[in-house]
């Protein structure tokens, strides 16, 4: 087993039952969230794609939610810049769809989805390096508790 497949989590808890709102504001409304709010959320994750894909692990930390940081410097025992780039998240590359229910958003890119949401300072990455999984939530390799 490598460390990646080792170290990826299902999102649980919290985020399934974000993933459940989501689902059931999709289906109540039948229409996504306004334009602007999607825009910032894709916006967010294109800035923290870019971070890691130019090795910024520092600015790609202030891009993290704090619980998901926390999370990640608990678990790497290691300071967050250093934390993120042992993970080795995969590269993303372009935006191919966002989708944001109140203050919660999924941003699909070539290459990784990543999971948002939105905090007084702007939108930030509560998981990424997700995988969709056949039946199940999706796995991620980095997620707060």
């Amino acid at each position: 087993m490598t460390r990646r497949s080792r170290r990826a989590r299902t999102l649980g808890g919290r985020n399934v039952l974000f993933l459940l709102c989501a689902l059931a504001a999709l289906a109540a409304c039948g229409s996504s969230a306004p334009a602007a709010r999607q825009g910032a959320a894709g916006r967010a994750g294109l800035a923290f794609a870019q971070a890691l894909a130019a090795g910024d692990h520092l600015r790609a930390c202030g891009l993290l939610a704090p619980s998901t940081r926390r999370q990640l410097e608990q678990d790497e025992r290691q300071d967050c810049p250093q934390a993120l780039a042992a993970e080795q998240l995969p590269v993303a590359g372009g935006l191919r769809d966002v989708r944001a229910y109140g203050r919660q958003a999924m941003a699909r890119m070539t290459g990784d989805t990543l999971f948002l949401s939105q905090f007084a300072d702007g939108w930030k990455v509560v998981a990424a390096g997700c995988t969709p999984q056949r039946d199940r939530p999706y796995e991620c390799l980095v997620k707060g508790a």
